[in-house]
Parts: structure tokens; sequence; C-alpha cells
């Protein structure tokens, strides 16, 4: 095939906004419910909802899914969420579920295989819209459900109280809160659900407190389970202000598996639950655990069986993520370290994991192709997909080559990041040109980005846009030191991380130095209109629910965010002039590249209230900048449905075609204010 020369940004492409968006999302949360496999998935054309899917585990017929509109299988808890279900096998055969739905944020319980199918019925009280009480992480547990309780005591975000809790399957508290029984005093402001024993007799789960976010420090708890069903004798037995813990579980003989970064690390140690006493049962410099932004992330997962056991670790055979940046499955033996990872073409897996037998399950992804649900048979070694995988949308040689590369900052510092060259199997541009690129900030800014198969990402690269992601000091994936390094640097380190990387790029002959520009949701928002303040770089940027004036977030926001702004930027004291140096709504004057500006307007983490102070700071200016404020009724902290994320990615490819000379007249044209 002899290619056709076009410029860059002009090639067509089949992947087009609405591709993008219909298959925008990933499967979450897998659990095993007797002999099935269950997960929650993505419906961003059923205003993005999300539903419970089932599968047998041995069965290669399809995946059923259970819950049709509208019910929606998503928590509220701390706004974020977190596990939304669980299940168990019925004496009398047959799942029973529990699961939260997303609009009254009532705990329903579910016999999908009753006869006459009947519907979810609530186990919990009607509570006022947006507030009340929410649910998260439940566990089955007899005739109740343990999980964390959310309660909102008065109007503001903060105004809120976390416990364990348990609700009775009967039915009962659906009609009075009394008969919730709470199981622990809200003594800390951040719990996760309970992790009971197989004998059934104690229980683990984890806790922290303001200032601190659950990757500075949190306290993994421990209590016996009386015969009435209460807690008692709780104790803290691992973690502390500056040791955080993101997770922990059971094994068959009785002891403790969690995931610690005391060492630097995150690594997966055996712990005596009466002592204390812990073992570190792989210690690599490698994350074998991740950012704590939701309850019920699972990075690891002991395995049952005849399996051998590490001296003074009581661990047997155990499914871990790990690794440095993108974490992979791996089958760890404590009594030896060997550690074998899964077979297979995955090289990104989702903090979920689900264990029957000897099959783990995992959500997993790689550059060829989008996450979906991976058996793995450790008796065999056997790796395959049991989710029902589609057919490629479009021929896979229009998706991108990720390129895996580190960079140098300021002071020599490596900067991780993944470049996707522009790419298309027919079109090439002028041997002359250089390509236009995005730098992509990813959100947290506590998190971070893999290197596998987004049709976002190819939207732009197949049209002749180059794409990169940044993974900027602070992000999780490279210990305890990387992440810190954005500790009250917060709009500094940040920027500079992504402008090093941009300008890398162009020095070497990859990017076209005038046509750079820079994108970015949430905390990602904050960096890339931070960057149009600080640096003349970019000649445009795309703003997504943004952070934009840090007094005002740590006023508006969530509860669990409401302190987050004391470790990205500093105490109380200075947060007014570390606000007017670095907020980009107190720098608006020296924004002067053209912006777009997309948000949900019930967005309770990053308000409305945040882009539209930046707009009246712009409007008081005697030279306008050009751009453009795009809302979405119905829309919160992330974009779900696909009529949005189709209206956010063509004006993105609007704002970069009129700034970087491109002509296109395949997406409607944004139409810039100012």
């Amino acid at each position: 095939m002899v290619a056709t020369t076009r410029p860059y940004g002009s090639w067509p492409s089949p992947i087009d906004a609405g591709l993008a968006a219909s298959l925008d999302g990933r499967p979450e949360y897998l659990g095993t419910v007797g002999p099935e496999v269950w997960w929650t998935e993505p419906r961003p054309e059923e205003a993005g909802r999300r539903t419970l899917v089932r599968r047998r585990l041995t069965a290669t017929g399809p995946e059923i899914t259970e819950l049709p509109a509208p019910w929606n299988v998503r928590s509220r808890v701390t706004e974020y969420g977190g596990l939304p279900w669980a299940g168990a096998e019925r004496p009398t055969g047959g799942p029973l579920l529990v699961f939260v739905h997303f609009a009254d944020q009532r705990l329903y319980a579910y016999e999908p295989d009753a006869p006459g199918g009947p519907a979810p019925r609530p186990l919990t009280p009607v509570s006022r819209t947006g507030g009340g009480l929410r649910w998260a992480d439940p566990v089955l547990r007899g005739d109740e459900v343990w999980c964390v309780l959310e309660e909102f005591t008065g109007p503001a975000p903060t105004d809120v109280r976390r416990v364990l809790a348990a609700v009775p399957l009967d039915g009962s508290a659906a009609r009075a809160r009394g008969a919730v029984r709470e199981l622990t005093d809200d003594r800390y402001r951040f719990t996760t659900g309970p992790r009971l024993s197989p004998d059934g007799r104690r229980a683990a789960w984890l806790v922290w407190d303001h200032p601190r976010m659950p990757w500075d420090g949190t306290e993994l708890r421990v209590a016996e389970v009386t015969g009435d069903g209460r807690l008692a004798d709780v104790r803290t037995v691992l973690g502390g202000p500056d040791e955080a813990v993101a997770q922990v579980e059971w094994t068959a003989e009785e002891t403790l598996l969690a995931v610690s970064d005391r060492g630097g690390w995150w690594n997966p140690y055996g712990v005596d639950p009466r002592t204390g006493w812990a073992v570190n049962l792989c210690p690599r410099e490698e994350e074998f655990g991740g950012p704590l932004w939701k309850p019920g992330l699972r990075w690891l997962a002991p395995i049952p069986g005849d399996t051998p056991h590490a001296a003074g670790s009581g661990a047997g055979l155990v499914a871990v993520l790990h690794g440095q940046g993108s974490p992979v499955l791996g089958i760890l033996d404590p009594e030896s370290g060997d550690l074998v990872d899964a077979a297979g073409p995955w090289t990104a897996w989702q903090p979920t994991l689900a264990v029957h037998g000897t099959r783990v399950y995992g959500v997993a992804a790689s550059p060829r192709s989008a996450y979906e649900v991976v058996e793995l048979d450790t008796a065999t070694g056997h790796a395959r997909a049991v989710g029902d995988r589609r057919p490629d949308p479009v021929d896979p040689a229009y998706y991108p080559e990720p390129q895996s590369r580190t960079f140098l900052g300021p002071d020599n510092r490596q900067i991780h990041a993944h470049v996707y060259p522009p790419h298309h199997p027919a079109v090439r541009a002028a041997a002359d040109e250089l390509p236009p690129y995005v730098v992509w900030a990813h959100g947290g800014p506590t998190d971070h980005v893999p290197p596998v198969l987004d049709l976002h990402i190819a939207y732009f690269t197949s049209r002749g846009i180059g794409v990169v992601e940044v993974n900027y000091g602070g992000s999780t994936g490279y210990g305890r030191a990387y992440r810190e390094r954005l500790r009250e640097q917060w709009g500094v380190v940040d920027v500079e991380d992504c402008a090093a990387v941009a300008r890398a790029l162009a020095a070497e002959g990859t990017a076209d130095p005038a046509r750079l520009a820079i994108r970015g949701g949430s905390a990602g928002g904050w960096t890339a209109a931070a960057s149009l303040a600080a640096t003349d770089l970019y000649a445009c940027a795309a703003i997504i629910y943004p952070v934009l004036d840090l007094l005002g977030f740590a006023e508006e926001t969530h509860d669990l965010e409401s302190r987050y702004i004391e470790s990205l930027a500093g105490p109380p004291q200075t947060l007014a002039l570390l606000s007017r140096e670095r907020s980009p709504v107190a720098r608006a004057d020296a924004i002067t590249a053209p912006f777009v500006l997309l948000q949900g307007l019930e967005d309770p983490v990053c308000p409305p209230a945040q882009a539209e102070r930046l707009l009246a700071a712009l409007r008081d200016r005697t030279v306008p900048v050009p751009h453009a404020y795009v809302t979405f009724e119905g829309e919160g902290h992330g974009f779900r449905r696909a009529d949005t994320m189709i209206r956010a990615l063509e004006a993105e490819l609007s704002l970069y075609a009129q700034v970087f000379g491109i002509d296109r007249t395949d997406v409607p044209r944004l139409e810039l204010n100012g």
C-alpha cells in the first residue's frame, strides 16, 4: 500500500468520537459467587450507568448482564465511591447479591435466580437527595451486611461521619434507621470496610484521619467478633502517620496479609494479628499496592489450598499485582520468595482481584487491547480473557504504539512518560513537517497512567496529533520518594515536569515546538491551567473539571480532599499566599493562550464555581483570551455519558484544529469567545 501524504492533524480516521465514547470505561470490582465470577461494567450509552455482569467460571457461553436500566451499581461514599456490591451463594442454591444503587444510595438485596425473578428490594432507608446515608465495601455475614456507613450530619460537605455498620438482610432497616447497628465509633474520619477472618471470629480494616490522605498514613485495625456480633478488643497492629497500609486480607491460617510502604515501596507483609509482628514477603523496589482512592481496591489475594507457608508469615501462595509504573499479575510463594508472572499480552492490571480455587481473576489491558476480565489458572499457568471479547471496532492498524520513556527534568530528576506518536496505516505527513503534540496530565495528582489502548488517545493520534502522557513527580508506581516530590510543590513540580517532557520532544525533533498543547482533568486540569499561567510553551489547552483556586478548593470540595491541599501546597497559614502565587484564578492575567474549559454541572469534587471564578477573572482583562466554556448537565466528576464524551472530544479537536491551523470539517466548530 502506498501511503498518501497529508498534513499532520488532517488525517481521516475511522475512530470517531462516538466510537471512543461508546467503549469508554472498564470492568471493575470483580468477585466470585459460587461457580460464577461477577463484576461491574460501564454503559456509556445508557446515561453512563454501571451494571452487574456474571459469567460461569468454567463455561464458554456468553456473559449475562443483570439489572437493566435504570439500575446503576455505584457508591458515592467520599464521592469517589468504592466497592458497591457483595454476593454469596444461598444455601438453597443461586446467588444472593447486595448492591448500592447510585440514584438513591440505598443498599438493595437481589436474588436473580429466584422463582419469578423478583426485583431488588431495599435494605436501607431513603435519605435526602445528595446526602443522608451512603454505603460501600460490603461483605455478607450471616443475616447481615457489614460495610462502611457514611452519614451526613449537616449541609457542608465536611459535616459527615463514617463508621462500620451492620445492615439486616430482612429489610427492617429500610423502614427504620435504628435497625442499623453501628460497629465502630467515628473517632477516625475514614474507614474501609471490614475483612472477616475465615472462622468469622475476627475483623480487620483500615482507618485514617485528616489531614492525612490514605497514601500518607493509615492504620490497620483488628478486633474480635463477639458471639452477638459486636467488635471487641479493637487495636492497631500496623501503620501510622508515616506508613501507608493500602490493603489487608486474611489468610486461611487466620493471619493477615497487608500491603505497606514502611520500606519506601508498597510491599506485601505477613502480619501477626495479635502482636503486629510484620514480615516482608517480597522485599523489592516495586509497588505491590497503590493509592487507596476508594475502599475495596485489591492488589493482592491469597490463594486457598495446600500451599507452602513462609516462616512466621502464615501465608500460602498469593496473587499479587506488582511492578514499577504499570503493575502486572504474578503469583508469589512467600516460602521461597519466588514470584512468577502470568503469561499473556496484558501489560497493566487494575487493582481488583478475585480468587476461586486455583483460578485468579483480574482486569487487564495492553497497548493493543482494552481492559477486559482475565482468568489465570495457577494449576496450569494458562491465562485467557473470560469476558465477552468483542471484535476490534476498527482495524488495529490505527492503534498507536506507545513508547515508555524516561526524561530528565530540573535537577536531573527522572520523569516517566508514555509517548504516542501520530499513527495511520495509510497516511503520512511530509518529511519536513513536525507533528503537533498534546501533553496529557493525569488526575489525582496521586495517580498514574499505564501505556494501554485508549481510544480517546487513538482519536487524536490516528488524525495526526501526537500525545504524551506524563507521570510527573507525585505520581504513584515509582515508590514513596517519587510521589512525595509533589509535597507542598503542586503547581511547581507537575508544571515543570510536563514542560520538561514537552521541551525534550521538541528539542529532539519529535514534536513541533510551535504546536504544543496541554490537557488534563481534575488535578490534571489544575496542571494544564497552571501551565498556561506559568509558561508560554503551549499554544492552547483543554482544561477539564479542574481545580483552579487553592483557597476555594479547600472550602468547596468534598470531605476526602478538603485538607489535601495541606500536603500538596502547604499549611493553612501560608495557603492564601500560595494561592496568589500558583492558582490560575489569581494569575489569570498571565494566561494568553486559547483554551476550552469543560465542566460537569453536578461536580461535588471540583464544583463549577472554580471554573466560573477563572472566567470572571478573564472578563476583567483588557486583552481578551480566546476561550470556550462548555458545561454538561447531569455530569459529575468524570464524564460518563456517551453524548457528553462525544461533545467534549469534538470540542477539544476543534480547538486544536483552529490553533494549529488544521483544516477539519468533520467536527462542529468550537466558538471561542474573547
